[in-house]
């Protein structure tokens, strides 16, 4: 768990119902049900409408890595693919077959089978780089950072007009106008405190996992190429250093 990231949240939406109330505003000012239906719910749909259903859900269940984040250690890596490596040397590419079940990280598996089935270097490294590049196009929570504040003003005009067909009825001005200036609040807010932060933690993590598998990939084609363990293992303590 990532306690930081928890921590972050709190203090930016604490601060903001903080400065409400010390400005003698009410809270409940600022839970309004029809300006968070319009926000997340129009946000949400604009999300969907530009993503493929894969990615689209690929990219939601991303964002628990900005809570829960992915244990990465290069340096076991490395024993890994020299360990591998080692054993190929010994007994051959096909020992690695038993390997690839009890591997589960589906780039592994799919990594090993390539050099288990006697891919040459250039073939495994084509093939999973092209797998690399896909994974480094996952932007759903940066969509959701440029659609927010837009949604946000969308709610504010309909806000307006909603006040200004109630003219002739003063109760129901309140209503509106709060549903206008709220829409506002949520799209921003979301959009900096939620969203655009989200965005740039998954896109550091990302990194690092793209690093990784540049590292799987660099290791499996030196092991298709015949290397020698040692050299492997140098080569891949670049990557830590």
């Amino acid at each position: 768990m990532d306690k930081l990231s928890i921590a972050g949240l709190l203090l930016g939406v604490g601060g903001i119902l903080g400065a409400q109330l010390l400005e003698g505003g009410g809270v409940s000012m600022l839970f309004q049900g029809a300006a968070f239906l319009i926000v997340f719910g129009g946000t949400l749909g604009a999300v969907m409408l530009q993503s493929p259903l894969k990615v689209f859900v690929t990219g939601i269940q991303m964002g628990r890595w900005v809570f829960i984040t992915p244990q990465l250690s290069a340096q076991k890596m490395v024993y890994r693919i020299t360990a591998w490596s080692s054993l190929a040397r010994k007994d051959g590419i096909l020992a690695l077959e038993s390997q690839i079940a009890a591997s589960s990280d589906p780039f592994v598996k799919k990594g090993l089978q390539l050099l288990v089935d006697g891919n040459s270097a250039e073939k495994i490294r084509q093939v999973l780089e092209v797998d690399i590049q896909t994974f480094e196009e996952l932007r759903v929570w940066e969509s959701a950072a440029g659609y927010a504040p837009t949604i946000g003003i969308l709610g504010a005009v309909l806000g307006l007009i909603h006040v200004m067909q109630s003219l002739g009825d003063p109760s129901r001005l309140g209503a509106g106008i709060a549903v206008a200036f709220v829409s506002t609040i949520y799209g921003v807010g979301l959009a900096n405190l939620v969203f655009l932060p989200m965005a740039n933690k998954l896109k550091m993590l990302i990194a690092q996992q793209v690093t990784m598998r540049g590292m799987l990939v660099d290791g499996l084609a030196a092991i298709a190429s015949g290397e020698n363990p040692r050299f492997i293992e140098g080569k891949l303590q670049g990557y830590i250093s």
